[in-house]
């Protein structure tokens, strides 16, 4: 908590908290002494929630308060008895991450008071990676949880939070092993690929008619005699030239 000593006026910060007294009360508000050197000053709307009628029924003169600052003009300090929001509308913004504390369970979710104006709901699609029922299986009321803004919807004052937005890095691991688990995939596959490849290769050759395979093997077998009918003639040829040349020795003059 600042204090007026530790907060300079130039350090003073919209929501700033702050300890004072009560220096005077009017028609329309009341002096406080904050430690500054502009003083502070609280308009009557801002002594209470609920409706004033009157300054002395909220506070009296040398009564210690603790205010908010809410604006710093060049001649005083606006403050605030109304603790205000951590977050207004205007600042917001998706991936803000915010902590606040689950105020309800519904079965379609749980509502979280993170400081808004509005609790913020994180949809049961939203409190976990995997499949949630219910949001009870997962919170209880009271629990202390962070969560992302995902979009905010100030004409219809609502707020979608996420926790599961936040489990990102279980989320890349799993991705990193669905990646090796494909590359695994893809090694295995192109020894799968390099086989069809064979297959494809053997697929390929001609294939042959019934007719044809029996033209075929007739022309072989025609082939097998012309072979075994040319070496016949052949052994013939030599063994009549044997004949005859054994014929033309006996015949020729000796010369005796």
């Amino acid at each position: 908590m600042a204090t007026p000593d530790s907060a300079p006026t130039a350090a003073l910060e919209p929501k700033t908290k702050l300890s004072g007294k009560i220096l005077k009360t009017t028609l329309a508000g009341a002096l406080v002494d904050i430690g500054q050197n502009l003083p502070g000053v609280i308009h009557i709307s801002q002594l209470s929630e609920n409706p004033v009628n009157k300054v002395e029924d909220v506070v009296q003169e040398g009564q210690d308060v603790e205010v908010w600052v809410k604006r710093v003009r060049k001649d005083r300090i606006e403050l605030t008895m109304i603790e205000p929001l951590a977050y207004e509308w205007k600042e917001l913004k998706p991936e803000m991450v915010v902590k606040g504390k689950v105020v309800r369970l519904e079965s379609y979710g749980a509502f979280v008071d993170f400081g808004a104006e509005r609790p913020g709901l994180i949809h049961v699609s939203e409190l976990a990676r995997g499949y949630v029922k219910t949001a009870s299986e997962v919170l209880k009321e009271g629990e202390e949880v962070e969560a992302k803004v995902l979009d905010v919807d100030r004409r219809k004052r609502q707020i979608r939070l996420s926790m599961k937005a936040l489990q990102s890095e279980v989320v890349e691991e799993v991705k990193h092993e669905r990646d090796e688990h494909k590359g695994r995939g893809r090694r295995k596959g192109r020894k799968d690929e390099d086989a069809t490849e064979v297959e494809l290769e053997i697929s390929r050759e001609p294939e042959y008619t019934a007719m044809q395979i029996a033209w075929q093997q007739a022309l072989d077998r025609a082939q097998g005699r012309n072979k075994i009918r040319r070496k016949s003639l052949k052994s013939n040829s030599e063994e009549h030239e044997h004949i005859l040349n054994s014929t033309l020795e006996k015949r020729l003059p000796t010369g005796g």
